[in-house]
């Protein structure tokens, strides 16, 4: 990459010239925790089980990039969430979870753009479901928790194209929306924080670091370092 430019405080470039035209893409893919949302889930879910702390260790683990076996990590942290019932799902929904700034402005300049938007996350359909109804999202990818009798397994469910939404996942994800739509990658924007995200990031025309890990802010073409999601619209002009 080149060397990254400051347009502004807290919103950096680099590799291309802004401004670009936001009708000039086709799709947006978003990460789900700590992007588009203030919390990463599960962290929040273990804090019902009394391991918040050992699970949150994971977390910042795996989003710096410190755990190679991204699938593995969540794993370990899931089966620590065994017994909890599934109604702490719904505090955690209603108590805890908020969009981050600028999410539902970003989402509504995107969709009268044209661009079809894509919500990949490593975390739980239970969250990413509700997060796609709220901001009018077309397709999604995540995490199905198992549950018996009301209560978590500390499994998760497999799915048909496999059995965790990791890095990898997303980058497919994001591709084969690209492919159904007609679209080159390079029409596509991805965003994200951790280093899960970094395989779809990659595979995008444009690539957008939220208050990132250092790793994704480094890779990224566009860091938002201080403000809302909507600072992407300083670059990318209705």
């Amino acid at each position: 990459m080149t060397q990254r430019t400051d347009l502004s405080p807290g919103l950096s470039i680099q590799g291309f010239t802004p401004p670009l035209r936001l009708r000039d893409f086709g799709l947006i893919a978003f990460d789900m925790d700590s992007t588009l949302i203030n919390i990463e889930c599960v962290d929040e879910i273990a804090d019902a089980a009394g391991c918040k702390a050992e699970v949150a260790a994971i977390t910042e683990a795996a989003m710096r990039g410190e755990i190679a076996d991204y699938k593995e990590s969540l794993r370990r942290r899931v089966a620590l969430l065994r017994g909890v019932p599934v109604q702490r799902l719904e505090d955690v929904w209603q108590q805890r979870l908020r969009l981050n700034p600028g999410a539902a402005d970003l989402a509504a300049a995107c969709r009268a753009a044209g661009l079809q938007l894509l919500l990949v996350s490593g975390g739980f359909s239970f969250f990413t479901d509700r997060v796609r109804d709220q901001l009018g999202i077309q397709h999604t990818r995540s995490n199905v928790l198992e549950v018996h009798d009301a209560r978590l397994t500390g499994r998760m469910v497999d799915q048909p194209w496999g059995d965790i939404c990791d890095g990898e996942e997303k980058r497919r994800m994001l591709l084969q929306t690209c492919q159904r739509l007609g679209l080159p990658p390079e029409r596509a924007i991805a965003m994200g924080d951790g280093a899960n995200d970094l395989p779809m990031m990659g595979a995008a025309g444009l690539s957008v670091a939220y208050h990132a890990k250092p790793r994704v802010r480094e890779q990224a073409m566009v860091a938002i370092d201080s403000g809302g999601l909507d600072r992407l619209l300083e670059v990318l002009r209705p």
